[in-house]
Formats: structure tokens, sequence, C-alpha cells
């Protein structure tokens, strides 16, 4: 005689089908729009990569001659960029998350939301008013003391509005994606583990760095690959800073630096025509498959310990 308990049989209810059936909608509306997105930029890139070189802007001997310099700088200046904010960013989540007292914890946390919904062109004013100016006496220094090393080798910029500063106002603008998403990942971390290395006798450094960082290492790779991906299209700040050439440097505190994809079609669109217009749009779906790719590697690398991720 057979003791299996006979299977129910659900019926949805009819709010539970619209629901799914607008979630399903909403989902396969992304990827019609990255679809058409990614077939605009091909259909208009093509007169740029079939014309001839001379009719490009700055007359190069191929498409990818003028692209490369503007790919470098906007990579350049993003990873600029995460190298300053991420450290930043996790340790202040940290504080947030496991050192602060409550009521200073929830109005920093406040403070860092309200900061990343401040416009780009408020931080891009910042940035070319006070903060290249103020900055500028540090690059000399650096001049002097460290112009042995290529990032800071010859003449200092005189305005302060260098791929540096750049770097530095991405950086702030950056900060609070990173924050918000890292303070909420360590927050979901298992009591059980903490409460584990503490009855191993571990001091609170020691079990952040045994328990919480462990686990929110995938979450934390898709935070700073989200802020990433956000500096890498930043357009006013490059535009209203930055004073740019078409050139490849690493020189961090010169008067020759490198433009960015998104600066370059905000600077160079509203004077260009023709053939011009389709090499702007070609750039743009350089900048378009350079995210696709960051944001591809970022999902790899999280899926490899999705089972312990606390961003899944």
């Amino acid at each position: 005689m057979s003791t299996a308990a006979p299977k129910r049989q659900t019926s949805l209810r009819p709010a539970d089908l619209v629901f799914s059936g607008a979630a399903r909608v909403a989902g396969i509306l992304i990827l019609v729009a990255l679809a058409a997105v990614a077939v605009f930029l091909l259909a208009e890139s093509v007169p740029a990569l079939t014309a001839d070189p001379a009719d490009l802007p700055r007359s190069p001997s191929s498409f990818w001659d003028y692209v490369v310099p503007f790919a470098f700088g906007t990579v350049w200046a993003a990873l600029l960029a995460l190298l300053m904010a991420l450290p930043l960013s996790i340790g202040i989540a940290l504080f947030i998350s496991h050192y602060a007292p409550r009521r200073i914890a929830q109005t920093l946390g406040y403070i860092i939301d309200l900061l990343a919904a401040v416009p780009s062109v408020v931080f891009g004013l910042w940035g070319a008013t006070v903060l290249a100016p103020l900055v500028r006496p540090f690059y000399v220094f650096l001049s002097d003391n460290a112009g042995l090393l290529p990032f800071f080798s010859g003449q200092v910029s005189g305005t302060g509005r260098t791929i540096l500063t750049v770097a530095i106002v991405l950086a702030v603008m950056i900060i609070p994606i990173i924050t918000a998403l890292c303070r909420e990942i360590f927050l979901q971390t298992p009591v059980l583990h903490e409460e584990a290395s503490y009855a191993l006798g571990a001091t609170r450094w020691e079990m952040i760095r045994m328990a919480v960082l462990p686990f929110a290492r995938p979450g934390i790779v898709s935070a700073a690959m989200l802020g990433l991906g956000r500096a890498l299209g930043e357009t006013m700040v490059v535009a209203m800073v930055l004073s740019p050439a078409a050139v490849i440097s690493i020189v961090l505190t010169g008067s020759q630096n490198p433009n960015t994809i998104a600066g370059n079609i905000a600077l160079s669109f509203p004077e260009a025509s023709g053939v011009g217009v389709n090499a702007l749009i070609a750039t743009g779906l350089v900048l378009f498959v350079i995210t696709l790719a960051i944001n591809s590697i970022a999902r790899y690398i999280v899926n490899r310990r999705k089972a312990f991720s606390g961003a899944n």
C-alpha cells in the first residue's frame, strides 16, 4: 500500500498571474531595449567604419587610430577613480555596519545616500573651480619629489585640470554607490559566522577579516563593477574639468591629458556633421562593448562563489 502523500495542485490567483506576467514583460523589455541600443549603434557605426580615414575627424590613418586614445582615456580615468574609491568605500561601509553607534550609522548612511543624488554637473563645477586649484600645489610636490616615476614626470599643469583631478571627482561620485551596496552586503553576513569568530577569541577586526570580508567578496566585486560602469560613462565631469587632447599618456599631472569617449562625444557632437556624427556613434559602440565586457567579467567572478555571495 503506497503511503506517498497526494500532490496538491495549487492554482494561482488572478493577482499572482497579473504580477508574474508584468514581471515577465518587464524582463523582456530590458532585453528589447538593450538589443535596440546595440542595433542602433551597429547600424549608425557602419558608415564610419567603412569611410575613408581622411573623412574622419583629425584625419587618422584608420578608425582605430581615432578611437584608441579615447578608449584608453576612458579606461584609465575609470580605473584611477576605482582605485581611490574602493578602499574608502569599504572602510566607510565597515564603519557604518560594524563600528559606528546606531544613531551615527543611520545619519552617515543617510548622508551617503544623499550624496549619490547630487547631479554630475555640480561635481563638475566643484572639480573645475574648487578642486583643481586646490590640488595643484600637491601636483607640484609630486613632480618635484617623485618626478622619476612616469606618472608624475614633465611639466605640471598650470590649472590643475588634469586626468588625476577628473579621477578624484569620479571617485567622489562613485563612493556613495559602492558604499551603499557594500554596507547592505556586510549587514547580511550570518550572525552565527560572526559569533563563531568571537567564540574562538577573535578581535573585531579578525572577525571582519575571517567572516565578513570572505562572505562579502563577490558582493564587493559587484559593487565595484557598478561604480566602474558609472565612471566609464560619465560625461559632464570630464567635459567641464578636463582640458583634453587626443593622446595616450599615463602622466597624471601634466597639461596633455587623454580624453574619454563620453567626454569627446559631449564636446564634439554639437559641431559634428556627416561621417563625423557616425564616427562619434561608433566610439559610443566601443564604449558599449567595453562596459558590456567589464560587467560580464564581474558576473563571472561573482558566479564562481555564488553559494557564498551576499549579492546573489
